[in-house]
């Protein structure tokens, strides 16, 4: 088969950026191409889970930034799509007087992020937060949550097959070279050189 554009790899990033890549450009011919028998089998159903909410990041770095405008767009692609997730919220906890200004100096960072939500709590609130744990001080992040990324991957994959994108599955690429000369632009303005090899 032949496509203009051939994203390898169906885990979530390949299926995200071909999600975008379809709808951006719908009058080209895409697809996805998978060594597995599904999307998402290896990383991608296979983390924490954890939606970031951009405390850790330096301020003004690209990261701090998408951290925080992906975590929002993930909250809300959630609840668009149905898939459950929880904004469960936790605590950095300071046990020791000296990480008490480490604290101090993530939460300030957090907050030039731009991060939601972000408070100092003492020993007392800790405790009735979470009964278990023990401490001086925490950062409480009400915004950081978790969800099933392979439930969100599948999702991508049903946008992206929906928008007329083909996913190949338990197709494995071998090779890819350049093709001597490159196709005639298309309408879009994309030129297509590279060739595909796999083993099927």
């Amino acid at each position: 088969s032949s496509f203009d554009v051939a994203v390898v790899g169906a885990g979530i990033v390949g299926l995200a950026a071909a999600r975008e890549l379809i709808q951006r450009h719908p009058s080209l011919a895409f697809a996805v191409l998978e060594k597995e028998q599904e999307p998402a089998h290896h990383q991608s159903g296979h983390n924490s889970g954890v939606i970031h909410s951009g405390i850790y990041y330096t301020p003004g770095s690209l990261k701090a930034k998408l951290c925080v405008q992906g975590a929002a767009l993930c909250y809300k692609y959630c609840d668009q799509k149905g898939i459950p997730y929880k904004q469960c919220g936790k605590l950095i906890v300071a046990v020791e007087h000296d990480e008490i200004p480490r604290l101090k100096a993530l939460y300030e960072r957090g907050l030039q992020n731009n991060v939601p939500g972000l408070k100092l709590i003492g020993a007392k609130e800790i405790q009735e937060k979470e009964p278990f744990c023990r401490g001086l001080m925490a950062l409480d992040s009400p915004y950081t949550g978790i969800v099933d990324y392979k439930q969100v991957a599948q999702s991508y994959a049903r946008d992206f097959q929906e928008a007329g994108g083909t996913i190949l599955t338990d197709f494995e690429v071998t090779n890819m070279e350049m093709a001597k000369e490159s196709s005639p632009e298309s309408e879009d303005g994309l030129k297509y050189p590279v060739i595909v090899r796999s083993k099927k």
